[in-house]
């Protein structure tokens, strides 16, 4: 079981957290929502919680809640810009559809 990071996601996460002045990674998870589902969630993490599942990559530490684990094993998250717009990308090999407006999936 592992979430990556690209060096592009980890570096912008980096670069991030060093602005804020604190943090020590990313949280990803899902919640119910939208026409297929799940949606993607993520925020910064000031502190781990008890049950978090923490992976590394280029650096960068990945909190994940372990209901979340079963729908984003083996995601990739991206950070990719494309023309003016720029944002995170999710690689996830467990969608297996995902809703029109691209913001909800279904496993």
């Amino acid at each position: 079981m592992a979430i990556t990071l690209t060096e592009a996601a980890a570096r912008h996460v980096g670069r991030y957290l060093a602005r804020r002045g604190k943090g020590i990674g990313v949280r990803l998870g899902v919640k119910t929502t939208g026409c297929s589902g799940l949606a993607y969630k993520l925020e910064y993490v000031d502190e781990a919680e008890p049950e978090d599942v923490v992976f590394e990559s280029h650096g960068v530490k990945v909190l994940i809640d372990p209901k979340s684990l079963a729908y984003i094993d083996g995601t990739e998250l991206d950070f990719v810009r494309e023309g003016l717009n720029e944002g995170f990308k999710f690689h996830n090999p467990n969608e297996r559809d995902r809703c029109g407006c691209g913001e909800s999936f279904r496993v």
